[in-house]
């Protein structure tokens, strides 16, 4: 993820019981700051990903407050969200905590 800006980090996620997102805990890019924890429901979330805004997967870094360790991109594909590497059968971040 080196090198690519960032526009939001994923950093826990809440699922229906059918297996889509409910809303996500993220932190998003203002600048070159960065916001407090925001819960970004499913709708927000897609929408932010077809404008062109990029996600990953990650955490922020205890007493840091503008480090991120960041793992794999988020993306929206045929209607879902997955991270990279996933298919596209239904709503899935590998490696993202539920909350």
């Amino acid at each position: 993820m080196a090198g690519r800006k960032l526009d939001g980090i994923i950093e826990a996620v809440r699922y229906t019981s059918g297996g889509k997102i409910v809303f996500v805990r993220a932190y998003e890019r203002h600048g070159v700051v960065w916001s407090d924890n925001v819960l970004l429901e499913r709708k927000e979330l897609s929408e932010r990903l077809e404008q062109g805004k990029r996600f990953a997967a990650g955490e922020r870094t205890s007493y840091l407050g503008s480090v991120f360790e960041t793992h794999t991109a988020v993306s929206q594909v045929e209607g879902n969200i997955i991270t990279e590497g996933q298919t596209g059968g239904r709503d899935l971040l590998i490696g993202v905590p539920v909350f």
